[in-house]
């Protein structure tokens, strides 16, 4: 059986485990460190009908169309019944001038279409991942951790859940979730730890028509999509027993979809750039296989005004300096002439070298560092997050 197969069956519980598992493995070599759902073998016996209640009852209204209107903070939470989810922080702590260090925490959640009428709180109704990397520039350091359980749907779980309710999506100690201070990020990686916390400053920022985020030419293409911008952040990221606790800014993506990539898409670049006038600036390209724009989108709030929204055609993000990773020999663009409507400005990252190769758990190899925001002077005038992908291969959700 093909390796990466093999992975996937096992890590799915339909290779080599039985359906009554209860107890943690490490899982196959060269995997992440996984978990099975549930903390005990009597939890397999609860009530079948409580398990299939819950997956049925919070997948209820979880269509993505156009005129849906998000509400708080049921939108916060999970949506069991769409494709694909995730909740998505990235940041900075230092000063504008100095940033210390980068920070991107991503939980993803994805409906894996099998076991729907398997009542066992073992079925792996959905996959839950999460990635995490700190980005020391001081040291020139990249480091990332990634983790991935299958989860039944229920909510009562406790090893790991993505609550309906609320944002509280947790694998083991990883967790993220909001309350009423903002969101607390608590991750323990094997090489750094994250205690964070991001506290609103702004109004969330509904992407697209009303939250409603075209993703190709085609209606179906398209996500329910908003950022929390602007986030103070403090706390504490530990490397190496060192501790880092200055202050810093914070930016925040919730997106669910039940399709996103066109045929041709195989892949994308996007930049979340929170400019030190406390505007916020969104930016995406969705690339052919020849480099050519499928779709671009966006968005531009100043300060204390209302977001506009960029329409098909009014972005243009041109490559520059490339970097080619030594691991997957995957190059890279890490410097971008970006043409909007608010302006034309320069993306560039901080450090070249932020690749994640996530293939022990979403399969996905891509690029996500911090940048710099310049303006059409040179100006550094904002810090925050580029990610491209499908320059190792073709991206697949």
């Amino acid at each position: 059986m093909n390796p990466a197969r093999r992975r996937w069956l096992w890590q799915l519980g339909l290779a080599g485990l039985g359906a009554g598992a209860a107890q943690a493995t490490n899982g196959p070599p060269g995997s992440a460190r996984s978990s099975q759902e549930g903390s005990t073998a009597g939890s397999a016996k609860d009530s079948a009908s409580d398990t299939v209640n819950d997956t049925v009852n919070n997948t209820i209204n979880d269509t993505v169309r156009r005129g849906r209107t998000l509400a708080f903070p049921r939108d916060h939470g999970a949506h069991l019944g769409t494709r694909t989810e995730w909740w998505y922080a990235t940041g900075w702590l230092g000063t504008p001038a100095a940033p210390e260090l980068g920070f991107q925490v991503t939980y993803f959640r994805s409906r894996t279409g099998l076991a729907q009428d398997n009542p066992s709180r073992f079925a792996p109704r959905q996959l839950l991942f999460a990635h995490a990397a700190v980005t020391a520039l001081a040291g020139q350091r990249h480091l990332h951790d990634e983790r991935i359980v299958r989860w039944s749907g229920a909510q009562d779980s406790r090893s790991a859940r993505a609550s309906t309710a609320d944002t509280d999506v947790h694998i083991g100690p990883w967790r993220l979730h909001r309350n009423t201070a903002g969101w607390q990020v608590a991750v323990a990686a094997r090489d750094f730890t994250l205690a964070l916390q991001l506290a609103p400053t702004q109004p969330l920022l509904l992407q697209g028509d009303a939250g409603f985020s075209r993703k190709g030419p085609q209606q179906a293409q398209a996500s329910h999509y908003y950022s929390a911008t602007q986030l103070q952040t403090s706390g504490r990221v530990t490397l190496a027993g060192a501790a880092v606790t200055s202050p810093g800014r914070a930016w925040l993506d919730h997106e669910w979809s039940q399709e996103i990539l066109h045929p041709e898409a195989v892949g994308w670049d996007w930049v979340g750039m929170n400019l030190f006038d406390g505007s916020a600036l969104t930016a995406f390209v969705l690339r052919r296989r020849d480099g050519s724009a499928l779709w671009t989108g966006g968005s531009f709030r100043a300060a204390g005004a209302a977001s506009s929204s960029f329409t098909p055609g009014q972005v243009g993000m041109t490559p520059g300096r490339r970097w080619r990773s030594p691991a997957t020999n995957a190059s890279y663009p890490v410097q971008w002439q970006l043409d909007t409507p608010a302006g034309r400005f320069t993306v560039q990252s901080l450090m070249d070298a932020q690749e994640l190769d996530s293939r022990a758990s979403t399969g996905t190899i891509y690029w996500e560092g911090l940048s710099e925001l310049l303006d059409s002077q040179g100006r550094r005038v904002g810090l925050g997050y580029l990610e491209m992908t499908g320059y190792a291969a073709p991206l697949k959700l």
